[in-house]
C-alpha cells in the first residue's frame, strides 16, 4: 500500500466519550474513508503507527435528517473503525513533539 493511499484511508482519530472507553480495553476508533476495506484500515494502521493490529471492525452511521429554516437537511453519513491492537501496544494521539 503507497503512503498517498494511507492517508487518504485514515481521516483521523474519532474523539468521542464511546471512544475514551473502549480505549480502556486496548482498541482505538478512527474515522475512515467510505471506501476503506477492513486489510486496507489494518495496513495503514500497522504502517503509520508502528503498532500490530489484531483485527478491525467497521460502522457505518447515517446522517440525521434535521429541520431547518429552508426545509430538511441531512447531516454528513460517517464510517468509523475500531481497530483492536495487540496486549501492551497503544497509540497516543497527544504525544506530539
Amino acid at each position: 500500500m503507497n503512503q498517498e493511499r494511507i492517508y487518504k484511508v485514515l481521516l483521523g482519530p474519532h474523539v468521542s466519550e464511546k471512544a475514551s472507553l473502549v480505549a480502556e480495553s486496548g482498541q482505538v476508533v478512527f474515522r475512515v474513508a467510505p471506501d476503506a476495506t477492513k486489510p486496507e484500515i489494518k495496513k495503514a494502521v500497522e504502517q503509520l503507527f508502528n503498532v500490530t493490529v489484531e483485527g478491525v471492525q467497521v460502522l457505518n452511521r447515517k446522517g440525521k435528517l434535521k429541520r431547518t429554516v429552508r426545509g430538511f437537511g441531512k447531516r454528513a453519513d460517517i464510517r468509523k473503525a475500531y481497530v483492536k491492537l495487540a496486549d501492551g501496544q497503544d497509540i497516543d494521539f497527544l504525544d506530539v513533539e
